[in-house]
């Protein structure tokens, strides 16, 4: 008899994806050199985009989605592991193009995973995640430019969700003050919580004004956002600031001026945490095992099972989801 593991199964008919719980043959995983016993996941903006059919996320099908999962070798022809390692992964297309966490068993390629991080359990790395590892990028790339607490103000866009969630305590941990743009007021202790010195409504940056430039203010920003709240965020940026953009949560297009980037050397560095590259990554969750408060990160996860997946994730194109989302893909 085939032996079988629970997964989130995506499905397309007539244009419609639907998800829902399955039960499916190892056999059905595709090609890997390193069989994974997944103890948890996580949800992010990408899976709820994927699970929802809102964005064009997952090409083909049936598809298991989660981009990051954690768990135990269970079968490996590569030599960098054996069965009983604890591994964790993000990016690579997981989740995207192969088939992903949001299961009981993944099959994948050894490059793509790092042994469990030192001085994190398995769920502490999925409460950090994929959201969290893109946190990290981002306040290392806001220090790589030579951005410091004494020049001022760090402004995190989409703070109540999973990057900003982890980006605020970071940062408040580097000594920068941080500020948190959020639409939702009732949220504002919780950001205070995480390390926040203020908290500012969205609206700011979402509507702004019609002036090429604002008033000088943030020294830095964190966007998870992009569309115009990024344009809007740019007129704001004191002389020589840094915008580390890594979201797209409020539209892909950008619809702005040069005038931020000639008139005051504004600048604006991308941050991906897909491809990463696999040598650096190490040295990152390094970082965030050292600088993250574990009480603080607990305080932002929610726990789910692989059953509440299907019903969880349209929250997040609600803008109805505070903090990570840890599934527990044992329960």
């Amino acid at each position: 008899m085939s032996e079988t593991f629970k997964a989130v199964l995506l499905e397309q008919a007539d244009g419609r994806t639907t998800a829902r719980l399955a039960d499916l043959p190892v056999e059905n995983l595709p090609p890997g050199d390193v069989l994974v016993d997944v103890a948890f996941s996580t949800l992010n903006y990408k899976d709820a985009l994927a699970i929802t059919g809102a964005g064009k996320i997952v090409r083909q099908f049936p598809f298991v989605p989660g981009i990051d999962f954690a768990g135990t070798v269970s079968r490996s022809e590569h030599p960098r592991f054996e069965p009983g390692d604890e591994v964790i992964l993000t990016g690579w297309g997981v989740g995207e193009r192969h088939w992903g966490g949001l299961a009981r068993k993944a099959r994948v390629k050894a490059d793509w995973l790092l042994p469990r991080p030192e001085g994190l359990s398995l769920e502490q790395a999925m409460a950090i995640g994929t959201a969290g590892f893109t946190a990290m990028l981002c306040v290392m790339a806001l220090e790589e430019q030579g951005v410091t607490p004494e020049q001022g103000e760090i402004v995190v866009t989409g703070a109540a969700g999973g990057v900003g969630s982890v980006a605020i305590p970071l940062l408040a941990k580097r000594g920068f003050e941080v500020v948190a743009s959020t639409g939702r007021a009732a949220l504002a202790d919780y950001l205070k919580r995480l390390g926040a010195a203020a908290v500012v409504d969205r609206r700011q940056f979402a509507e702004g004004s019609k002036a090429p430039l604002d008033s000088a203010r943030w020294a830095g920003a964190i966007d998870t956002v992009g569309g115009d709240t990024l344009v809007n965020l740019l007129k704001g940026m004191q002389y020589r600031g840094v915008v580390a953009a890594c979201g797209l949560a409020g539209g892909a297009n950008f619809n702005g001026t040069v005038f931020p980037f000639i008139l005051r050397g504004v600048r604006l560095i991308g941050v991906d945490s897909v491809y990463y590259p696999a040598e650096r990554r190490g040295a990152v969750w390094t970082r965030l095992a050292s600088d993250l408060d574990p009480d603080l990160l607990a305080g932002m996860v929610t726990r789910i099972g692989l059953a509440d997946v299907p019903r969880v994730a349209p929250d997040f194109l609600k803008g109805a989801v505070r903090g990570r989302i840890v599934v527990d893909t044992r329960a």
